[in-house]
């Protein structure tokens, strides 16, 4: 039985782009977002490139609906091996810290954190018996060096990001991978492109093109020499 991806957040950008590099080393591939019609469109594409594609419906700020959505997966492909984690949307901001607050923190804390952790807990138990695994966590740079002007929810990636790197020194003997990219640019043909357009911020991000993202990804689930990769390279 081949493997699967599960890719959570997918867009038009990354998470389509490594979504297409597993496919092509001939995972199969289930799409999670919360808007059905982009997750039609994404599976069309996909099957149109001769890779087995599925989309699945949620809201990933909803911690407590991810046994059922594993479930879900797991009931139309019959395992899961990998997961990209990255969802980010339109309604996030980079908010200075002078103006960021609880309410914004709390609104974005199921799904920049509590949502990855019960992922993790719902596929752990398969990982552990079959001995193999991965966990790949998207954040962006702000996650490991804070900058002025670009606070909002940044502190629940950097919280994420302690989170994963805990999850990887207990994990590795057991041959389960866990990994994260920060990524400090703008991911081209993404709803992050567009945010990243409108911020008032005199910080100014290069562009990267989301196919060489998910080509660090690959490798770094390939190799698994590495905890973390950020882009670009300091």
């Amino acid at each position: 039985m081949s493997k699967v991806i599960a890719v959570f957040g997918a867009g038009t950008g990354l998470g389509l782009s490594v979504a297409r590099r597993f496919g092509r080393e001939g995972f199969r591939v289930a799409l999670v977002a919360r808007r059905r019609q982009r997750l039609d469109a994404l599976v069309e594409d996909l099957t149109g490139e001769g890779i087995e594609a599925a989309g699945f419906a949620a809201d990933l700020s909803r911690p407590t609906e991810v046994p059922a959505l594993i479930a879900g997966i797991r009931d139309r492909f019959g395992r899961i091996d990998v997961i990209e984690y990255g969802p980010f949307g339109t309604e996030q901001s980079f908010t200075p810290a002078t103006r960021t607050d609880a309410t914004l923190l709390e609104e974005g804390l199921p799904m920049f954190l509590l949502t990855p952790v019960e992922v993790v807990r719902a596929v752990l138990p398969e990982w552990t018996e079959r001995g193999d695994g991965a966990f790949l966590l998207t954040t962006g740079i702000t996650a490991v060096h804070p900058m002025p002007g670009l606070s909002g929810l940044a502190p629940l990636g950097a919280a994420a990001r302690n989170y994963l790197y805990s999850l990887h020194g207990e994990l590795a003997d057991a041959n389960i991978y866990a990994g994260t990219l920060s990524v400090g640019a703008t991911i081209a043909r993404s709803e992050l492109s567009a945010l990243v357009a409108r911020t008032e911020t005199t910080t100014e991000f290069p562009v990267v093109d989301p196919d060489d993202l998910a080509e660090q990804y690959w490798d770094m689930y390939t190799e698994r020499d590495r905890i973390e990769q950020l882009h670009p390279r300091p």
